[in-house]
């Protein structure tokens, strides 16, 4: 998965005004107690990034 795929998938769970403020602020406890945005600059790789906003988000499988 890219970057650009990613954002796009979070855009659609979340709306484009507030997937990247969510990205920014919502602590992950899957991502070591980090933001996606933190974990994906620290370079986790997007997919993994996904997997746990994915889990948060309780998304059905249809969005994994």
């Amino acid at each position: 998965m890219r970057h650009t795929e990613f954002w796009a998938r979070l855009e659609h769970a979340l709306g484009s005004g507030y997937a990247r403020v969510w990205a920014s602020q919502y602590v992950i406890a899957d991502l070591g107690g980090h933001t996606a945005q933190a974990a994906l600059d620290a370079g986790v790789p997007p997919k993994e990034v996904w997997a746990a906003v994915w889990r948060a988000l309780e998304l059905p499988a249809s969005e994994r």
